[in-house]
């Protein structure tokens, strides 16, 4: 038998505080990295770990399930920056009283 020079390093479970992993969502969710993103920079293990942070301590809708109420793509091609901004505002002031 031959035996391989290659070193095998045991993956360890880490445990994460809760305070990392809320900045992690928070950073997340600002738009300051995607969630693939972050678990590269902070060196998260698990490829679906800042996903379930982010389902579980996020303040936005995480599932995969597309929502059947999504915004509908309305945009206008003669629409004006002004005309676009104020219609983006109502739809979200309609999407805050439909939440």
């Amino acid at each position: 038998m031959t035996t391989s020079n290659k070193l095998y390093i045991k993956r360890t479970q880490r445990d994460y505080t809760l305070g990392f992993k809320l900045q992690v969502v928070d950073a997340v969710e600002k738009g300051e990295m995607t969630y693939k993103q972050a678990q590269a920079i902070y060196g998260i293990q698990g490829r679906s770990t800042v996903l379930t942070w982010l389902r579980k301590h996020g303040k936005m809708d995480w599932t995969q399930n597309p929502r059947k109420n999504a915004m509908h793509k309305t945009t206008k091609p003669n629409e004006s920056p002004a005309q676009k901004i104020k219609r983006l505002e109502k739809e979200l002031e309609d999407e805050r009283i439909r939440n």
